[in-house]
């Protein structure tokens, strides 16, 4: 391709609202451009790498056996009857013209397996994998970092449907094998991680995390090989013997103004770990839980809201907090009503420790188990660095990652609710066993680039780079040193590369520039060298230089 002929720009300055580096690089590199927030659209460079991507993730379903569809992006609301309120303002909903409400496909787990209801009848048709690769859509409240949380985003999206629990293992098992082929062709330095499902039901699921500073997601690992985010990795509980410890007797102190556990330490002269932090939670509007952790940790709401059931979880308001006897910054497991008290399992071995009064400034000193009400106890609190693994014992360590994929064990829970069944080999009406698996394809291309960056530029692998060279002209003007570079040209387009030539009439200092900046895998420059029948290649990668024979270059590629 001509740049001369292709529809091409490149910026010097980062865009205002980018806060990463995969977003600045891709504006300026001319690979997307914004179009309103979160939503971006894609250039000609951009749309090239996309569709490479697209195709790696389609060779590797393919040869896994799944078969590949295309569902509607518009569809009625009630396909999503039981996920409307899990959704809620995520959801895109319009109606049309005959007044019909209508939504844009957030997920598709409902679509597919009513199709898979209308078309499957007996178990000799199973098991079978289905995929997708189409835009969703979900009306981030903070749409940031470019395509890495947006409002429209290119998802590949697969529904595994199995006879039973023994077939849905292999199918996930499948599932997995071929995202770690996918992510391992990208070049990516990823982990597997152990998940929460939330809204998608099941019983088990791991997300593949892209390792990045800049990632939103905190991933606890251990050496022995568990890894698991924050909302999943669990906290090895060990029973402390207090046998000896003397409990004295609470006492209610006057604590005014204080209600942050570390104004409250610093006044008492104590330390954080001496607290006992009450947080009030909201579940599905209803129900009131006090959730206790020591007052050197934080509740890890997913595990709470896993512990005492339920879909939603809110921060308590401050009349929430009024109708359970108590008041905002001093909350105390005494004397409550109308809630739930659940505690992390850590908080049994606390004895002599701190806790709001139900009353402003006041808390109670050397308060202990004796004197407060639990209904039950169990794994609440964020998994940190220097926890210990519950698999080995060893200690724990903190990275950060970005979540590029996502396979889940649903079970029965969608099949159950929209009927869909087979006959088994006696005739006996089941239950479909259904997996999901999903790629996020633009959230990957931020990956990529944010793994494979320089000062200068974008550094793609050759998998996924747009072209695989680009021929820059040092001197249009000169006719020998154009002719040159346009048989270099035709050369490699007849051997089938995929190559840029820059035939443009800018200086070779803006030429190059371009060139580092979007990331094709090698540079050839035409120019002072030509008379000697040599033109210099440049290895983006490692940016080394070496002058190669004009006519050897094509047998290179």
């Amino acid at each position: 391709m001509r740049i001369s002929k292709m529809f091409f720009k490149t910026y010097r300055e980062n865009p205002q609202d980018a806060e990463i580096k995969s977003h600045k690089l891709m504006v300026r590199a001319g690979y997307i451009k914004k179009q309103s927030a979160g939503v971006y659209l894609f250039m000609p460079l951009g749309l090239r790498m996309l569709r490479k991507l697209c195709d790696i993730i389609r060779e590797e379903m393919d040869k896994s056996g799944a078969c590949e569809m295309q569902m509607t992006s518009l569809l009625p609301i009630e396909a999503y009857a039981s996920r409307v309120e899990h959704f809620g303002k995520d959801m895109f909903r319009l109606f049309d013209r005959s007044g019909k409400e209508l939504c844009l496909g957030p997920s598709h787990e409902e679509i597919f397996t009513n199709v898979v209801k209308d078309a499957v009848t007996s178990y000799k048709q199973l098991p079978l994998i289905l995929y997708q690769i189409q835009n969703k859509y979900r009306d981030e409240v903070r749409p940031r970092f470019g395509l890495m949380r947006g409002k429209e985003f290119l998802m590949k999206d697969a529904y595994s449907y199995d006879v039973d629990k023994a077939g849905l293992d292999n199918s996930y098992n499948i599932m997995a094998d071929t995202y770690k082929r996918i992510f391992n062709r990208l070049g990516l330095d990823f982990v597997i991680v152990n998940a929460d499902n939330g809204t998608m039901g099941g019983d088990a699921s791991q997300e593949f995390m892209v390792k990045s500073n800049i990632g939103e997601d905190e991933i606890i690992v251990c050496d022995c090989g568990y890894a698991a985010n924050t909302e999943k990795a669990e906290c090895d509980y060990h029973p402390v013997d207090n046998s000896g410890v003397e409990l004295l007797n609470k006492t209610k102190r006057h604590t005014p103004k204080l209600k942050t556990v570390d104004d409250l330490a610093k006044s008492l002269g104590k330390v954080a770990k001496d607290m006992l932090k009450a947080i009030v939670y909201k579940i599905d509007g209803k129900r009131t839980i006090v959730a206790l952790v020591p007052g050197d940790r934080e509740v890890e709401e997913t595990k709470l809201i896993r512990a005492v059931g339920g879909m939603n979880i809110e921060m308590a308001s401050l009349q929430d907090i009024e109708d359970i006897g108590s008041v905002a910054g001093f909350v105390g497991p005494f004397g409550l009503h109308n809630c739930e008290i659940v505690a992390d399992n850590s908080v049994k071995n606390m004895v002599n420790f701190i806790i709001g009064a139900n009353e402003i400034d006041y808390h109670y000193e050397n308060a202990n188990l004796r004197d407060i009400h639990i209904d039950n106890f169990a794994d609440i609190k964020k998994a940190q660095a220097g926890d210990k693994c519950v698999v080995c014992g060893g200690e724990l360590r903190s990275i950060r990652g970005i979540e590029v994929g996502h396979i889940f064990k649903q079970n029965t829970r969608y099949t159950e609710e929209l009927q869909c069944k087979y006959l088994d080999e006696n005739g006996k009406s089941q239950y479909m066993q259904m997996g999901a698996y999903g790629i996020g394809v633009t959230r990957t291309m931020s990956a990529i680039v944010e793994q494979y960056s320089d000062e200068y530029g974008i550094v793609l692998p050759e998998e996924v780079a747009p072209y695989k060279v680009d021929i820059v002209i040092a001197n249009m003007k000169d006719k020998d040193i154009v002719e040159a570079a346009e048989t270099l040209y035709q050369s490699l387009l007849d051997k089938k590369v995929e190559v840029l030539l820059d035939d443009r009439a800018d200086g070779i200092g803006a030429k190059l520039k371009d060139a580092e900046l979007i990331g094709v895998p090698y540079i050839i420059v035409v120019g002072k060298y030509t008379s000697e029948g040599k033109a210099e290649l440049v290895v983006r990668s490692t940016m080394k230089r070496e002058l190669v024979d004009l006519a050897d270059l094509a047998k290179r590629f």
